[in-house]
């Protein structure tokens, strides 16, 4: 074995860039600067709140952040991330690090993620990143299509009873003295039945716009929550066109006055009901509709087929909507290379 030279890392690089490394791709297209404020607003005290300035340097908020990213678009526990970073030269160059500099490890990147969440900051952050494509002409156009998507949880082993209480609202007893056991349970997830299976976490609303498929709009919530009550907090009164699809899931009188007031025209699909069936003519609207409405899928198989699955590890519903938020971000910031290269291939 031959002792690593002084190039022998460019070349390695080099090599990365020769198969078109994605993320070198993500960092070339993002305007990362345009975070650190936002960023720093929450993690970094400002300096005549601080004691001092002794002890250990504060890490650069855009490599956390970064990191933070990676584990979404990969969708890598923080444990997996730290040992990815210390093995793949692809994510270290990604960080803007060297072999030599260390790396933030599992419990660093959780810290910062957790105060991102609770501060309630990752809607902002998301709004920041539909700026910048805003400002590159990709402008939320051709309608929009709203749906939603299941995201999983791991599964609560709980009694009957406890599941009734915690439904209620209130704490089991035997949990109360064991603050260990209470901190690993989600008492927010809940259970919803989709094609006759179950499924127990929390739902990821978005609104994608037609033209780009670029998620314009979000909203999380449990699992049991019906994709219709969320209409209101995903229309997006920036698309340039007036058009709205949506599966028949949405499809209620309510709901159709809602678009008619707003100026927006439905191209919600046709439900049958059990005594009045769908004609020849709302079928074959139904399929018509469904050609445009399958985009918004793409979506969600990106998310679950190419970067990893959608499986929240956390607990409760404000870090499932940190986490389910930054994963929405990261799909537009993968998204925004791919349609950077078919804008140059069509000129």
């Amino acid at each position: 074995m031959g002792q690593m030279g002084f190039f022998d890392v460019a070349a390695r690089y080099a090599g990365l860039d020769a198969k078109k490394d994605p993320l070198l791709k993500i960092d070339e297209a993002v305007s990362w600067e345009r975070f650190r404020g936002r960023l720093e607003s929450v993690w970094r005290k400002p300096l005549s709140e601080r004691k001092s300035k002794a002890g250990r340097k504060p890490w650069d908020a855009l490599v956390v952040f970064k990191a933070i990213v990676l584990c979404e678009l990969y969708n890598l526990s923080d444990d997996q991330l730290e040992y990815q970073l210390r093995d793949r030269l692809s994510f270290i160059r990604f960080l803007g690090l060297g072999l030599e500099d260390p790396v933030p490890d599992a419990k660093t990147i959780w810290l910062y993620r957790e105060q991102l969440a609770q501060a309630g900051v990752i809607e902002g952050l998301f709004d920041d990143f539909d700026g910048q494509l805003k400002a590159r002409g990709y402008l939320a156009m051709g309608g929009q299509i709203v749906d939603a998507s299941i995201v999983p949880v791991p599964k609560q082993r709980n009694s009957r009873d406890d599941n009734a209480k915690i439904k209620a609202g209130e704490v089991p007893e035997d949990w109360t003295g064991q603050p260990a056991k209470r901190r690993q349970k989600d008492t927010d997830a809940r259970w919803t039945k989709k094609h006759g299976k179950s499924h127990y976490g929390y739902k990821n609303h978005v609104n994608i716009d037609r033209r780009y498929k670029l998620v314009r709009r979000y909203d999380v919530t449990t699992a049991s929550v019906h994709d219709s009550q969320v209409v209101d907090e995903i229309l997006d009164p920036d698309n340039t066109a007036s058009t709205v699809w949506a599966d028949s899931a949405y499809r209620s009188a309510e709901i159709e006055a809602k678009l008619r007031e707003k100026g927006l025209k439905s191209r919600i699909h046709r439900k049958a009901h059990r005594s009045k069936p769908l004609s020849a003519r709302e079928q074959q609207g139904n399929k018509t509709r469904s050609k445009v409405r399958a985009r918004v899928e793409h979506v969600f198989g990106a998310q679950t087929n190419d970067m990893g699955g959608t499986l929240v590890r956390s607990i409760g519903l404000v870090r499932a909507k940190a986490r389910i938020g930054l994963k929405n971000l990261a799909y537009n910031m993968r998204r925004l290379p791919q349609l950077e290269r078919l804008a140059a291939a069509a000129t």
